[in-house]
């Protein structure tokens, strides 16, 4: 299967149940880039636009570029509210925007999927000179019991599982390679995730290497994240350890 169509057919859960991004993430990435309305964002693997709309309910244009177009379609509906919301059919290597043309590029949970040199070439052509890459990922605690075992689930039972947020940690030498000089500057917000059992089931049937329906172990692949439910739960609700990291450089 491409990488592109990884999330066929999960966009629905995927819209429903992936979390938000922290206001104080937003500020900081509106703080740090001078982001004013004036300026245009482009979201690179956009999804069904998490992300994507918390950045037009600041009133910027923002340009959504995805694609899978189970996800596209979805971020089609949920936005059409926003007059400054456009959305492409391109990919992160091939984003088909017109050069110097954007003042932000931003990658949100998704910089994992792309050729990261052909990614980083795509993102000189489209910028503005001196302007930022920003890359995020909502990323589970890994110290945490919960996601330690909620980890083994996967590995038990989903072959294409190598990790969370695509295996990529917090200090990885990708990052040095893709940003300009090895130089970014990193942040890390704490964001616990708060849900209740339809959340905490969508949140994992929603990934990329979770199991489908048709597929032969899913009713006891969902047993047991069902029972990790049960073990950790505590009146109806599961608190998921999680922190917001973000990387912020030229390229």
């Amino acid at each position: 299967m491409k990488p592109t169509e990884n999330f066929s057919g999960k966009a629905d859960m995927y819209s429903k149940s992936r979390p938000s991004y922290p206001n104080e993430y937003i500020d900081y990435l509106f703080s740090a880039n001078h982001v004013d309305e004036s300026c245009r964002i482009a979201d690179i693997g956009s999804g069904t636009g998490i992300l994507t709309r918390q950045l037009l309910e600041r009133r910027v244009s923002v340009t959504g570029v995805e694609p899978n177009k189970d996800m596209r379609t979805k971020a089609e509906q949920n936005l059409r509210k926003f007059d400054l919301f456009t959305s492409i059919n391109g990919s992160a290597e091939d984003t088909t925007l017109p050069e110097n043309s954007v003042d932000l590029v931003i990658a949100a949970q998704a910089f994992h999927w792309f050729d990261k040199e052909k990614f980083k070439l795509e993102c000189k052509r489209i910028l503005k000179q001196e302007r930022n890459v920003a890359l995020v990922w909502n990323s589970r605690d890994s110290e945490s019991p919960l996601i330690k075992e909620n980890a083994e689930i996967f590995k038990k039972y989903c072959p294409s599982f190598y990790g969370f947020s695509g295996g990529i940690g917090e200090n990885e030498e990708v990052f040095k390679q893709f940003f300009r000089n090895g130089q970014y500057e990193y942040k890390r917000f704490h964001y616990d995730l708060v849900m209740d059992y339809n959340g905490f089931l969508g949140r994992n049937l929603s990934a990329s290497y979770s199991l489908k329906e048709s597929d032969n172990d899913y009713k006891l692949f969902v047993e047991d994240i069902s029972n990790l439910f049960e073990k950790y739960s505590y009146n109806g609700t599961i608190v998921m350890p999680n922190f917001t990291r973000s990387y912020l450089g030229y390229v």
